[in-house]
């Protein structure tokens, strides 16, 4: 499939009028030769009218017909094949195998939505039936089911350009819950997200869907993103980057005249807490896998651990002997992008300048995109003096913070802000310690792990990749795994409803078998009529 550098609006490709910008080699650091252009805003408003239009067919599609949409969306991106394996390398700088298996992920999440909007699970239908026979009062018939907000805004991320991209978990969640997409892409991958919003653009075509189900905007600035959110037809935004954007987004959404939820992901340092016997009997160990985790993706995952903290003593000198000799020998990796790259750089030299600070290690250097893995080190009385030493570092460093006790950790997880996880590490005999944690660590993040490290997000039911602020935006909600949908879902309450009034989700269940999208048995569930054709 050819890269054309367009937006995708209303089922076309259409070339933008705004201004034109280049994707980048990130290994070479030389410009990819496709050109993009910028939506204007004529773009940004028919992209917004037709999501709007699309709003009242998609959200009464069945479930069993989202489902299998959202399942044709996974089968066209592997489709794909190695092209989109390519581009997004080229684009990223991120090795063929890590794509490989973030696509894998990708797709894994779609067909988990596809399967779960199949089933109906995301309505959390509910039935109290009435009574006419209480004495104090007469009881309603109330029914409740949740109805998807209206269109989405979706953010793509620059450090998963597929799993939080164009087809990435917040628009397949968006579209599970019935909500019409328009994707702001991300400047750093765009030939990639084009490729996969192309494969979302198909599906809709091949079932039959309003066009106006999904767009993909180009923007080489913030303008089309603010008007976006500043829209009032974008019912709910999803968002994953720094901390800077999302609460730029947010105070768009919370001055609108209707104000919306940004669900923003935005800040971790994920931090690790290794108990004395865990550090006595497996520190080398420990470290090692520490420095893996620190490392993966050139330390560009939300979930990268970039705080340690131990009890000081010869155990804990020992560990971070072990990962100093670990740091020192991991290769350079390419960072992501330009700005990324300098604003690791620029975060080094001020950790490495602080007195407070023992630089420990720093893994060999070289030139151009590349960042080298470094740890420091401080007392836990320095860390809580300087709010500057709590801030992530998007990179693979890491702060390892000495307490003298066990009091002094409880006082350095109480000073943290939210977080996405916080791994423990333990051994039988630091069960009793680990047991007092528990409580303060369900308040800072949302996933807790036990001998293990926050890299690799499993897509599950029962994952949440969400917590606090400013780890979310939103810390009762995930933006991984099915729990995903209740983002832009409301409950609705049916209140003495006759049948014949009631939404079809309220009745009998529909024959078995109708899974096919061009089934055509329910014309709500086949709103293939839809023609929009470009002015």
């Amino acid at each position: 499939m050819e890269v054309r550098g367009e937006c995708l609006i209303g089922g076309f490709g259409i070339r933008g009028g705004g201004p034109a910008f280049h994707a980048v080699h990130q290994a070479s650091g030389l410009d990819l030769p496709e050109t993009f252009y910028s939506a204007t805003p004529a773009d940004v408003e028919e992209a917004l009218e037709l999501a709007s239009a699309a709003f009242d067919s998609y959200r009464e599609t069945s479930p069993k017909y989202r489902g299998a949409f959202i399942d044709a969306i996974a089968s066209n991106l592997m489709a794909l094949g190695d092209q989109l394996l390519e581009r997004g390398s080229a684009e990223t700088g991120l090795p063929l195998a890590r794509l490989e298996s973030e696509r894998a992920r990708t797709v894994g999440q779609l067909r988990l939505f596809g399967r779960e909007v199949a089933a109906g699970h995301f309505l959390r239908i509910s039935h109290e039936p009435g009574d006419e026979m209480r004495r104090s009062l007469v009881k309603p018939d109330l029914r409740v089911r949740n109805v998807p907000l209206g269109p989405v805004a979706v953010f793509g991320s620059s450090n998963f350009p597929l799993a939080f991209s164009a087809a990435g978990g917040d628009t397949a969640s968006a579209l599970a819950a019935g909500c019409p997409v328009v994707v702001k892409a991300h400047p750093a991958h765009p030939g990639t997200s084009e490729l996969a919003g192309r494969a979302v653009q198909r599906a809709a075509l091949q079932c039959g869907l309003h066009p106006g189900v999904y767009s993909l905007l180009f923007d080489a600035g913030y303008e089309t993103g603010q008007a976006l959110v500043a829209d009032r037809r974008i019912r709910a935004v999803g968002f994953t980057g720094s901390r800077r954007g999302g609460l730029a987004l947010i105070d768009i959404a919370s001055k609108r005249r209707e104000p919306i939820p940004v669900y923003a992901e935005m800040s971790s340092v994920n931090p690790v807490v290794v108990l004395p016997d865990a550090l006595a009997k497996r520190g080398d160990e420990i470290a090692a896998a520490s420095v893996a985790a620190l490392t993966t993706g050139a330390g560009q995952f939300c979930t990268n651990p970039g705080l340690i903290l131990a009890i000081d003593g010869p155990d804990l000198r020992n560990f971070i002997a072990r990962a100093s000799e670990r740091i020192a020998e991991v290769p350079p990796q390419t960072m992501l992008t330009k700005g990324i790259h300098n604003a690791y750089c620029a975060a080094l030299e001020r950790l490495s300048t602080k007195s407070a600070v023992t630089t420990e290690a720093m893994g060999p250097g070289s030139p151009g995109m590349n960042g080298a893995a470094a740890l420091f080190s401080t007392s836990a009385l320095d860390f809580l003096a300087d709010r500057e030493l709590q801030e992530e570092t998007f990179g693979p460093a890491s702060v390892v913070v000495a307490c003298l006790n066990e009091i002094e950790i409880h006082k350095v997880l109480e000073a943290l802000e939210g977080q996405l996880t916080v791994a423990v590490h333990i051994s039988e005999r630091d069960i009793p310690m680990a047991r007092l944690l528990v409580p303060r660590l369900e308040l800072l993040a949302g996933r807790l792990i036990v001998n293990g490290f926050g890299t690799g997000v499993e897509v599950s039911p029962a994952m949440v990749h969400g917590g606090p602020f400013p780890a979310t935006s939103d810390g009762r909600s995930s933006s991984v795994g099915t729990l995903a949908v209740d983002r832009f879902v409301r409950p609705v309450c049916y209140q003495d409803f006759p049948e014949s009034l009631l939404p079809k989700p309220f009745l009998a269940a529909p024959p078995s078998g109708v899974a096919s999208p061009r089934d055509t048995r329910d014309g709500a569930d086949h709103p293939n009529t839809f023609h929009h054709h470009r002015q």
